[in-house]
C-alpha cells in the first residue's frame, strides 16, 4: 500500500512514534484519536511506504565507555563518483563511525565518530582514516559538550497549526 499524501491523524502518529519507538498501539491510537485497529493498519501502512524507516534504542555511549566524539572533516582527492561510493562502502565497515554525510564545499565528508578515549580516536585516525585510499586530508574536530541530541525531524500536526 502506497501512501504518500499524509492527514493530521498520519502526522501525529509519526511524531508520537518519533518521541517514543516503544509506545503501545493502544497509547499510539489513543493519542491519534483514533481506534487501535486503523492506527494499527497506519503504522503499517507509513512503514511500507517508507516514512517510518526503522525502531531504534538510544544508547548512552558514556555507559559503554564512548567518552570521545569528533567530527572529522575529510577531503578526498578524486570527487569521481565511483571514488565517493568507495569511500562511503568502507566508512560503512567502521564501527566507530555512526555518522557520514557528504557535504558540498571544501570538505567532501563529515564524519561523526566515537572513540573510548583520545588515544583511540588517534589511533583509527592515523591506522584507518587517513590510510584509506584517496583521502588527501582529515581536520578534527573534538566535540566539547552536546546541548541539544534530537534525532529525526520535526514533524508539523496539522491539527496543531496556528
Amino acid at each position: 500500500m502506497q501512501r504518500v499524501k499524509l492527514d493530521h491523524v498520519d502526522r501525529s502518529i509519526l511524531a508520537d512514534l518519533q518521541a517514543d519507538g516503544r509506545m503501545t498501539n493502544v497509547e499510539l491510537a489513543k493519542r491519534a484519536g483514533i481506534s487501535a485497529p486503523p492506527c494499527l493498519r497506519r503504522v503499517r501502512a507509513l512503514e511500507e511506504s517508507g516514512f517510518i524507516k526503522g525502531y531504534h534504542a538510544e544508547i548512552d555511549p558514556i555507559a559503554l565507555g564512548y567518552h570521545v566524539t569528533v567530527f572529522a572533516h575529510v577531503g578526498l582527492n578524486s570527487q569521481a563518483e565511483s571514488d565517493l561510493k568507495a569511500f562511503e562502502a568502507l566508512v560503512n565497515e567502521w564501527p566507530e563511525v555512526r555518522e557520514c554525510h557528504m557535504l558540498a564545499g571544501e570538505t567532501d565528508f563529515l564524519l561523526k565518530i566515537v572513540a573510548h578515549d583520545w588515544d583511540h580516536y588517534q589511533q583509527f585516525l592515523t591506522s584507518r582514516l587517513t590510510a584509506a585510499p584517496n583521502v588527501a586530508h582529515v581536520k578534527s574536530a573534538l566535540a566539547i559538550r552536546s546541548g541539544k541530541l534530537e534525532p529525526g525531524v520535526p514533524v508539523e500536526r496539522l491539527d496543531q497549526a496556528s
